[in-house]
């Protein structure tokens, strides 16, 4: 998800998922986890549940966690949430799930994720307090939201210096990043086939309001024709060990450009959008700033990215990754129009920006 998670701003409160295929019994322990997990939100809300001064409390949402931002630092929470891809749905697995995004975010930004904080009851709800653990949260060094990528967008401060600055920071990073039998095989062509057909059948619902029939119907018969001409280099990109454990979300609302780059909130939720083609990861950011107009910025980024990395084949896939993440982008906005809790107004904006990301995976489609 496009977000920043480091601004304090009112969001619709929404607790719930989609529990489509959520078993009723389950469902139920679910809202017993939602019901008991909003005491542990309000109490957060509050200054004195913190183990440092703090005067005011902001809280800002995504679908799938709730950060509270104190003065210095910002506290995530995970949702006792469900969705069948990612489950937070008790207290054990929102632990590991911390810890796991603990790890996998020092790759890229050590000093800002800090620790694995409980969150206890006895008389009252205090993180580090006493009594029995309730909750748990990743704490992180509050970084100011004038840094994120999204804004010096905005503002004309992204140039080509800064690109080539993240280009060799993620090439690097790929570098070194794991990758092993297991882990290629998430760039096998059987799994690559299996995301795709989950975002069709995910987006089927949405033919006539955020994608045309026709759009719909030229990207998957485009995306399978490519599949099928180029099994043999799918192979061979696993052969050259070119599936890693990658970031899994790359994109200009993760990207804190501060003291030095953050390139923060990796997909610790599950490994299926984390083991990847490294040509997937880098698809993301450049898709991003094609979005946002700076096809300069993402031509210049692919090229430099390819220079350090020497990666020489990966501009072969970079189309076709380029489509699938901006459909990606496409399906989850359009997700928001079934959300009880978006009002109107949003809805209508969530509207218009998935029409456009699904326009962009269009171009991409015709390309390949």
């Amino acid at each position: 998800m496009v977000r920043s998670l480091f601004t304090a701003e009112r969001l619709p409160v929404s607790l719930k998922g989609s529990d489509k295929n959520i078993p009723l019994s389950n469902h139920n322990k679910l809202e017993d986890n939602l019901k008991a997990q909003k005491q542990v939100v309000e109490a957060l809300r509050k200054p004195e549940a913190y183990d440092e001064e703090a005067e005011q409390i902001g809280l800002k949402q995504t679908h799938i966690s709730f950060v509270f931002l104190t003065r210095n630092f910002a506290y995530k929470v995970k949702k006792a949430v469900d969705f069948g891809f990612l489950d937070f749905s008790t207290l054990e697995k929102r632990r590991f799930f911390c810890e796991k995004e603990l790890d996998l975010n020092k790759r890229l930004c050590g000093d800002m994720y800090l620790e694995v904080v409980p969150v206890n009851r006895s008389n009252v709800i205090k993180i580090n307090g006493d009594g029995v653990t309730v909750e748990y949260a990743v704490k992180m060094r509050r970084i100011p939201e004038e840094k994120i990528m999204t804004k010096l967008l905005e503002e004309g401060k992204v140039d080509k210096k800064l690109m080539d600055r993240m280009a060799k920071i993620i090439a690097e990073f790929h570098l070194k990043a794991k990758t092993s039998k297991r882990i290629g095989e998430f760039g096998s062509l059987p799994r690559i086939e299996t995301n795709l057909r989950e975002n069709f059948e995910q987006t089927e619902e949405f033919i006539g309001e955020t994608i045309s029939k026709e759009s719909y119907r030229l990207i998957r018969e485009r995306a399978k024709e490519f599949m099928r001409g180029n099994a043999a280099f799918f192979a061979k990109r696993v052969s050259e060990n070119r599936v890693r454990e990658c970031h899994g979300d790359i994109h200009s609302g993760n990207i804190f450009v501060a003291d030095r780059i953050y390139i923060f909130d990796a997909i610790e939720f599950n490994e299926r959008f984390r083991f990847c083609d490294v040509a997937s990861d880098i698809a993301f950011l450049a898709m991003d700033l094609d979005f946002k107009e700076r096809s300069d910025l993402s031509r210049f980024f692919v090229e430099r990215y390819v220079k350090y990395s020497g990666d020489q084949e990966l501009e072969k896939l970079l189309q076709f990754y380029k489509c699938y993440r901006a459909y990606v982008r496409g399906k989850v906005i359009s997700f928001k129009l079934n959300d009880s809790s978006v009002d109107s107004e949003e809805k209508t904006m969530a509207k218009k920006e998935a029409k456009a990301y699904f326009k962009l995976a269009t171009d991409y489609a015709r390309q390949f």
